[in-house]
């Protein structure tokens, strides 16, 4: 399993001790958890596109100096394009 799913099932899920190699979630020794696999899966689009976006002062900045219209074709639309919300 790859990382990206374990620190999402972690977030949705904040009673979860543990997520297995299967993607098995438990919340305590011997107990599973059952984890919503459409919500693991945006959690996790989510996640990539927050660490590839630059941080707020940097697309302020952007902004500023560029407009917002530029701001969004340059920054947000690739990083939507390169992780998509699943359907």
């Amino acid at each position: 399993m790859a990382h990206a799913d374990k620190e999402a099932i972690m977030i949705l899920y904040p009673d979860v001790l543990d997520v297995d190699a299967d993607g098995k979630a438990w919340i305590s020794s011997g107990v599973e958890q059952t984890v919503d696999a459409d919500a693991v899966a945006l959690k996790k689009v989510q996640l990539s596109r927050k660490n590839e976006y630059p941080d707020w002062g940097t697309q302020l900045d952007y902004i500023y100096h560029n407009g917002v219209d530029k701001w969004k074709t340059d920054i947000v639309d690739p990083v939507k394009a390169k992780y998509p919300k699943p359907s």
